[in-house]
């Protein structure tokens, strides 16, 4: 009796294939009506028992309906974690590009913060320290275009950087007393 039964469901499959493939492709991408159709075969032969069907046609679709709602929480599934996966990259490149922005706008901060203090350095000192630091030119060449000695250019030199790194250590306590001072009204 149980071989007819079989019979019975394999002959089911057969004949309703095309109208389940039919109401598949209702349900799920037309690609994976193919392996949902398989999934339903597979099923149906792992079934050890089958006296308890009573409609083969039926326990098919239902099958294959099943089968086609497990792939879609699947496929949901999937589609959620790439979806978190692309959320976590783009906030990941996101991040980059805050930390860049902030280091090329300090940089911009410090770069104009320079260029204050060598505005507030005295002409003289300001051409020899300007020849040398920004065009690199030897003491010597910015002696003869300055008519001054070598020596004299060195102290410009010096007195250019001193003068300089105390503006810019200056500019740095000030933000740092700005920030610090923020923090404590915030906190």
């Amino acid at each position: 009796m149980k071989m007819s039964v079989d019979n019975t469901i394999h002959n089911a499959y057969m004949t309703a294939r095309n109208g389940i493939a039919k109401m598949l492709s209702r349900l799920v991408p037309p690609k994976e009506v193919d392996d949902i159709l398989q999934d339903t075969y597979v099923r149906l032969c792992q079934v050890k028992d089958t006296s308890h069907i009573r409609e083969p046609r039926s326990f098919l679709y239902k099958t294959a309906r099943n089968l086609a709602y497990d792939h879609l929480k699947r496929a949901d599934v999937r589609l959620i974690d790439d979806a978190i996966e692309a959320i976590d990259q783009l906030d990941s490149q996101l991040d980059e590009f805050e930390d860049e922005t902030l280091r090329q706008t300090a940089s911009q901060q410090e770069f104009a913060h320079f260029c204050d203090a060598v505005r507030l350095l005295p002409p003289q000192c300001r051409r020899a320290f300007v020849l040398k630091k920004v065009y690199g030119h030897t003491q010597k060449a910015i002696a003869t275009e300055l008519g001054i000695s070598e020596k004299t250019v060195e102290k410009h030199i010096a007195e250019g950087v001193k003068r300089c790194t105390l503006h810019m250590r200056k500019v740095q306590q000030r933000d740092e007393g700005v920030t610090g001072m923020r923090g404590q009204h915030n906190g």
